[in-house]
């Protein structure tokens, strides 16, 4: 039998690629080395979801600072110190970063803090120029942000610089319309910034429940940000006050700062894979089976350069299923299949399921739907309003989609992505009993279809 410096080699220290590496390591007892170049963590922890979650946090406090005088508590908002945040935000990626290095090392994976490429099947190559022989090779390199090829494009950064900014401008471009461009406008916004967001399509967010975006565009208006669909840049100019961006709109407008949130592409250039017979998409991702197996039998790779569903949940469990399947004797498929998530602008959209589009593709569909002003902020004056939309088949009875908008609209989903995964019907939650005063509630006491579609 071949012998192997490694069992697995595993490239790219991102959440999928680390949990692959410990799961092979400390409980299929395999010899896994793995190899990051940047710091440990990937794009979640280090330049993603853990620091923009706590901008999001950050930016909410005015609002709750101008509730909490309307609730008798005498505060003052004496302004936002970003320089401090920014410090104890790099404080605690650290924490987290030295927590996966610590985790990869108890596992007993040896961790190589250098760029790795692929030889052949079963040969990497480090940037120092060490080479090793691995049974198994996973890709779990993730994405990174793409700018279009625009003049001025390098007057503009990108989600990865958002965390390292010198200082808070006074006016920002978001350019983009999903997740992190909305998330962004959301942030800035509230940390005081005067924002504006362009975007090319007719409406932010798509691909979410169509009802369920535009509740949230007019949320984001009615707060003061000027979002401007249908609205692309030509060209950014440097300017003695900052970057002039002229627009498909005819306008010309100056910033301090233009963030191009435009879509991410897969790491898998530059890897050597190509020479090898792996299969690529038309976006750059890696084409693996629903094994995360490549055209190389030898080659798996897992999470966002396989650009399948790109959330950081999915890459763990896609790397989890890897390692059960190849060292654990325990053959996995992670299904694809009714995955909720979060989009964390203000007000926050929590989506499962088919939207009202795709449930009336599918058949005949009853929609249920709330809309009103919630209890917490209506008491402060404040002019929000959660929305909360069921979709049922009429053949089945079965909930095939569900989407909030409103505070805690996360949370709230992550738990009705249970009932949904479990077949659960809208008899189901009508025989819940329902929890008051809370905004969930409306979920287990819509009795009348709004429409049926």
């Amino acid at each position: 039998m071949t012998q192997f410096d490694y069992d697995l080699f595993v490239i790219g220290g991102g959440s999928g690629g680390v949990r692959a590496a410990r799961i092979a390591a400390a409980e299929g007892g395999a010899k896994v080395g793995l190899a990051e170049e940047s710091r440990m963590g990937g794009t979640c922890v280090i330049r993603g979801c853990v620091p923009k979650k706590l901008m999001v946090f950050a930016s909410e406090f005015p609002g709750q600072i101008e509730d909490a005088r309307a609730y008798g508590w005498e505060v003052q908002n004496h302004g936002f110190d970003w320089v401090r945040f920014r410090t104890a935000l790099e404080t605690e990626l650290t924490r987290l970063e030295n927590a996966y290095r610590s985790t990869l090392k108890t596992a007993g994976v040896t961790i190589h803090d250098t760029r790795a490429t692929v030889v052949d099947a079963h040969t990497v190559q480090l940037a120092t120029g060490a080479r090793f022989t691995t049974r198994h090779i996973l890709i779990a390199t993730g994405g990174r942000p793409f700018v279009p090829e625009v003049p001025g494009a390098e007057l503009a950064v990108t989600s990865n610089e958002m965390f390292h900014l010198p200082a808070l401008p006074n006016r920002a471009l978001v350019v983009g319309g999903g997740y992190i461009a909305s998330e962004f406008s959301c942030i800035l916004n509230g940390l005081g910034v005067k924002t504006t967001q362009y975007y090319r399509g007719a409406q932010i967010l798509r691909g979410f429940d169509d009802e369920a975006r535009g509740h949230v565009s007019n949320a984001m208006q009615a707060a003061g940000i000027a979002v401007h669909c249908g609205t692309d840049v030509l060209r950014l100019e440097k300017t003695q006050g900052g970057i002039r961006a002229v627009a498909t709109d005819g306008s010309e407008r100056e910033f301090d700062l233009v963030l191009y949130a435009t879509g991410r592409k897969p790491n898998s250039a530059g890897l050597g894979l190509e020479a090898l017979g792996v299969a690529f998409g038309r976006n750059g991702e890696i084409k693996v089976s629903d094994w995360s197996q490549t055209a190389v039998p030898s080659i798996h790779a897992v999470g966002d350069v396989t650009d399948r569903v790109n959330l950081t949940p999915v890459a763990i469990r896609e790397g989890h299923a890897f390692a059960d399947t190849l060292f654990r004797g325990v053959p996995t498929k992670f299904e694809h299949l009714n995955i909720a998530s979060a989009v964390f602008t203000q007000p926050e959209l929590g989506t499962i399921g088919l939207t009202e589009e795709q449930a009336r593709a599918q058949g005949p569909t009853e929609v249920y739907v709330a809309a009103f002003r919630p209890m917490k902020t209506l008491f402060a004056g404040r002019q929000d309003r959660v929305l909360m939309k069921l979709l049922v088949s009429v053949e089945t009875r079965k909930v095939l989609g569900c989407h909030i908008v409103g505070e805690g609209a996360g949370e709230m989903i992550q738990l009705v992505a249970i009932a949904i995964g479990m077949g659960a019907t809208k008899e189901d939650f009508d025989r819940t009993v329902a929890v008051h005063p809370t905004m969930a509630e409306e979920l287990v006491t819509m009795r009348k279809p709004a429409r049926i579609v």
